[in-house]
Formats: C-alpha cells, structure tokens, sequence
C-alpha cells in the first residue's frame, strides 16, 4: 500500500515543489582543504551502514506500545484529558502519537536530504563539498529506514507539519548557502539530535531503538559540520549580517516549538485540541 492511504490526515498533494534561486558554485582549488573537515569526510565515508542490512526488519513493533515508551513521556500523561481515556483509547493515542512524531522525522529526514545536496552544488569549499557529498547518502538512508518502519511496521504515517514546512521552505529557498547550514546543520538536526537520542535512550522496542541509535550516529557528524563550516565563515560577516541571521534562528525556534503540539494529532483523535495544546507546552 502506498503512504499516501496510511496518511490519517487528508494530504492535497502527493508532492511539493519549491521555487528557489541556487548558485551553482565550483572550485578550481583542490589542495587547500580544513584538515578537521576532511577527517570528519573519512569518518563519513568510513561509517556508512545499509538499512537494509544493518537493522533486523525481522522484529516487530509492540501492539499496544509500537516503540515500548514510558507513558509519561507523552505530552498530555497524567492530565484531565489523559485520566479521561480508556485503556483502549491510550492504546489508540499511543499509536498515533508515535506515528505523528516518526513521519515529522521521515519528512524532516527529506528536508535534510535536500538541504545536503543544495550544500554539494552552492558551498565553495571543496572539502565542504566531499563531506556534504557523504551526508547526502546519509539523508537517504535515514528517510529508507523511517519509511519502511512507518509504512511495514506501524501502518499510519502524518503529513508533514506546518511548521515544519515552513522552517523548510526558509531554509531551501534561501539562495545563501550559509543559511541552509544554519537552518539544516545546526537547529534542524541540532533539534533532530535530541529527539533521537529521547527515542534511543526510553524506547525499549529493538527495532525503535536500533533504527534510532544508528541514525543518530550520523547526525552527531551532521551538526559537528555545520559548525565547523560556519565557525570560520561567519566571523567575516558584518554586524548587519549576523544581526540578519540571529533573526533567522529566533524565527526558526518557533517554527520548531510549533512542531511539539502537535494539533493535528489532536484534531484527528477527537481530543479537546485546546486543552491538549496547553497541557503538551506545558510539558
């Protein structure tokens, strides 16, 4: 069955494109590399895994608890709305929720996958380049391994969140290729980071676990990058500039805070959205 019927939400489109203006930037100089970067290209190139092959698609989900994660880290545990459910309705949440917040990860992972590739074509260091190029199978990888655990295992996946859309559209649209390291490598995948390790260190479902654990040995690289990319360039920038950009992240926190409540899920459960809303930011 294609994704497009697991989505419990309507999706209007099975796609979405983006208008953007990209500089395609090419180097003649292939000998003055950060030595930093290239060591973190080897590892990259050392640490490639298959998703098909490294993790065990022979385990399954549990029934009542896909990812086998505490209760209490569901943002309405231990409210009004949550003591009014049944045992049966916390089932049904707790498979919802999980799938919202893994499909937020499979579309993010896309995002993440182009904002790499858009990096290969406008950076204008080479190393910048070779590591990107590496991180571009990356992004692949993890979108095939959180496809497969939503579409094989779960059976429901959500649209993409439109905070996320948002924070994506800014960052792949930008035509400076320092804001898709910003917006990608550093809150993104900063932001990414966390959430995996959340995942890796409550689930108690294997293959939750492992799908998660091996993930997230490649964005701790990813966000390692964007630093060490930025960390020489923006200190060239002007105060108007870097003011420019502090903006930029104040804004993208709240497209990203925006992403935890998670009102689609509210709205598609039939639970009070507001009371919801304000339990879970609360949390």
């Amino acid at each position: 069955m294609a994704t497009m019927y697991r989505y419990q939400l309507p999706v209007e489109q099975t796609g979405w494109t983006l208008q953007s203006e990209t500089e395609t930037s090419f180097t003649w100089e292939y000998e003055d590399e950060r030595a930093k970067l290239l060591a973190l290209y080897d590892k990259g190139k050392k640490q490639q895994w298959d998703a098909a092959v490294r993790i065990d698609w022979s385990l399954d989900l549990d029934p009542e608890n896909p990812q086998q994660i505490d209760d209490r880290l569901i943002p309405i545990y231990g409210s009004a709305v949550w003591n009014r459910l049944t045992d049966k309705e916390k089932v049904r949440l707790r498979h919802h929720q999980q799938a919202q917040s893994l499909s937020q990860f499979m579309h993010g992972e896309q995002g993440a996958l182009m904002a790499a590739a858009r990096i290969v074509q406008t950076v204008p260091d080479l190393d910048a380049k070779f590591y990107a190029a590496t991180q571009v199978m990356d992004e692949a990888r993890h979108v095939e391994a959180y496809a497969r655990l939503l579409n094989e295992k779960l059976g429901i996946a959500y649209p993409i969140t439109p905070g996320l859309k948002a924070l994506l559209e800014t960052v792949l649209t930008d035509r400076r290729w320092d804001m898709t390291y910003l917006g990608m490598q550093i809150l993104i995948e900063g932001l990414a980071l966390a959430a995996f390790q959340r995942i890796r260190d409550n689930a108690k479902n294997r293959l939750a676990a492992s799908v998660n654990a091996y993930v997230m040995q490649d964005e701790a690289r990813h966000v390692a990058f964007g630093r060490l990319a930025l960390r020489d360039y923006y200190p060239q920038l002007s105060q108007a500039e870097r003011d420019e950009r502090e903006e930029f992240v104040v804004a993208a926190c709240y497209h990203m805070r925006d992403r935890f409540n998670q009102r689609e899920l509210w709205e598609n459960l039939g639970l009070p959205v507001s009371e919801c809303i304000e339990v879970a930011m609360a949390s």
